[in-house]
């Protein structure tokens, strides 16, 4: 049998396209172009995907600490992360038949405050018209447990300074991004009400848990999640984002197994995750994304997006448009 999370393994399962004709922005990918935890991903890994059946039109790519300037000031390091994605964004014009990445999204240390205006000017002048925001994570975790656990740092979202930064974000016509764990999502909300002017996208559902500390805790952080969720969804300047929940800390476990899940085995394990956030949210405050290649340890492109489209596959013609694209045309204005 092939090694989990290889190529040869994604491909024993192989599908039919569902809705192939449906159009689809991507709005949360990642580019390497050394090495990383995730191997490379640079511009064919990502058509190799997008190219796998569905019609995907365009993507966004989010800040994951890619080419950073190697000198400098520490602030203005993340800029080398937007000059090179611009540069491939640039290259994968050349090809109408495949994806276009069409926003970007870097980062910049929203404790600057008001002081992060200088590194929002940099990073538009280097996104050659494609700059759109800011994602400026916040996980923390102290348990030890996870392999994404925030090194144990202490989430910054209700600190004054962090909260002058993402309205600064706000007033220059920019969204936030982030993402975090389960147990942090009361500390989002706070910062949501504390920056109401600022557009702000709520990456991979706030990741529930399931491994370490959280194994065996899924029904019982299943229960808090959806309260919380509840709670951030009456704030209309917050966004959700559809996906990034196979990741291995998840706790789902297909990272590990002989082969990995079909869209029907995908679509029973998650389905009450996506179905409970866009009846808190609707369909016009929610984007469906792939959080690829990340989320590849576990599930194929072409599977992936079979299953979001079962999930919905009883939506009006309107609210699954607004899943697959309108939502991120919007918000990315992309």
């Amino acid at each position: 049998m092939p090694d989990p999370s290889t190529d040869e393994w994604r491909a024993l399962i192989q599908e039919d396209i569902v809705d192939p004709e449906r159009r689809i922005i991507d709005p949360h990918h990642h580019l390497w172009s050394t090495p990383s935890f995730w191997g490379r991903y640079e511009l064919e890994d990502l058509w190799q995907d997008t190219g796998s059946g569905h019609n995907v039109e365009k993507t966004v790519f989010i800040d994951c600490h890619s080419n950073y300037r190697e000198g400098g000031p520490a602030h203005m390091r993340p800029i080398g992360e937007t000059e090179y994605v611009a540069g491939v964004a640039r290259e994968s014009e050349k090809d109408s038949a495949q994806a276009t990445i069409a926003g970007i999204v870097s980062h910049a240390d929203m404790t600057l405050g008001k002081g992060v205006v200088e590194v929002l000017e940099a990073h538009e002048t280097a996104g050659d018209g494609r700059f759109r925001g800011i994602r400026h994570a916040g996980p923390s975790d102290t348990t030890g447990t996870l392999t994404n656990a925030g090194r144990g740092r202490p989430c910054p979202y209700t600190q004054s300074d962090f909260q002058e930064g993402v309205t600064t974000l706000g007033e220059m016509g920019y969204t936030y991004d982030t993402w975090h764990f389960f147990h942090q999502n009361q500390e989002y909300l706070e910062l949501a009400r504390a920056c109401p002017g600022t557009t702000m996208i709520l990456d991979h559902f706030g990741t529930p848990l399931g491994v370490g500390a959280y194994a065996g805790k899924q029904e019982e952080i299943f229960e808090q999640w959806k309260g919380d969720m509840a709670e951030i969804g009456k704030c209309e300047n917050v966004v959700a984002k559809l996906g990034g929940l196979a990741m291995p800390d998840n706790g789902f476990g297909w990272d590990k197994n002989e082969r990995p899940p079909t869209s029907d085995e995908f679509v029973d394990a998650q389905k009450r995750y996506y179905l409970h956030t866009i009846e808190c949210f609707g369909p016009d405050r929610c984007m469906f994304e792939s959080n690829f290649p990340v989320d590849k340890l576990s599930i194929s492109y072409q599977v992936l997006w079979n299953g979001l489209k079962k999930i919905v596959a009883n939506f009006s013609e309107e609210e699954k448009d607004a899943m697959f694209y309108g939502t991120a045309a919007r918000v990315y204005r992309v």
